[in-house]
């Protein structure tokens, strides 16, 4: 059993797709954000430059 608890223990199988998953999480959280924040002024250059083009 402690050698199966050990092995269990030290086995990085798994590690590097978890790492994988907590990065892209973290750039969601940050992408998303990002949208929040900046959305209004994107939204309001291109209806901007809608008019423009619309005449």
């Amino acid at each position: 059993m402690r050698a199966f608890l050990r092995e269990l223990w030290q086995d990085e199988s798994g590690q590097s797709m978890a790492e994988y998953g907590l990065l892209t999480a973290l750039i969601a959280v940050v992408g998303l954000g990002a949208v929040r924040v900046l959305g209004s002024s994107i939204s309001g250059k291109f209806l901007q430059l809608a008019e423009t083009i619309g005449g």
